[in-house]
């Protein structure tokens, strides 16, 4: 038990950099050994923490907090609905799932289709330099008139639930679907 809790000791200051005058591994063993050695106030360290969120439309968006660590109980506590995906001796990036359509599309996302019939995602009404992220390739003259002019002008995606039922209902019309249903 003692070793267990001197490589965790080891491991938690070698991470953060943490050291005493004789280094982190003497302190940490000497805690380990001996409870009642203390070994003085905690250090404050300083980290950059990147934020990352990952939406439903695989956008990402990213918040930077600088942080003042003083207890690691209470930081990881901070942080224990995030997935650490990467981590450096200044910086700790986490990450955590959106079940939602990101901000970029609410505010300004319109689904369109391209000139090779691919349904996309534009940034604004659809123009072809503005294509935030593409789906799959439909037969266009399998669709009513009514759906071609709809996709040409850019239908407003307003939330997810629009996102997904736009998606599901061109399906069907996709070039590699209908290869399947013949």
């Amino acid at each position: 038990m003692r070793l267990r809790g001197f490589i965790t000791a080891w491991a938690l200051l070698s991470l953060f950099g943490i050291q005493g005058a004789e280094g982190p591994v003497n302190i940490a063993a000497e805690a380990a050994v001996n409870p009642s050695v203390e070994v003085g106030e905690p250090v404050p360290i300083q980290r950059t923490i990147i934020l990352q969120r990952v939406y439903l439309d695989g956008e990402i968006s990213e918040e930077t907090i600088e942080e003042t660590i003083i207890s690691m109980d209470d930081f990881w506590r901070k942080y224990d609905k995030w997935l650490l995906v990467d981590q450096n001796d200044s910086q700790l990036v986490f990450q955590t799932y959106v079940d939602d359509i990101s901000p970029l599309l609410k505010g300004n996302g319109y689904f369109g289709i391209k000139a090779d019939g691919t349904i996309s995602i534009f940034n604004g009404k659809p123009v072809k330099d503005q294509v935030i992220q593409s789906f799959y390739q439909i037969d266009l003259k399998k669709l009513e008139s009514s759906q071609q002019t709809e996709l040409l002008k850019g239908v407003k995606i307003e939330n997810k639930e629009r996102y997904k039922q736009f998606l599901e209902v061109y399906k069907p019309y996709s070039i590699s679907t209908m290869k399947t249903l013949h």
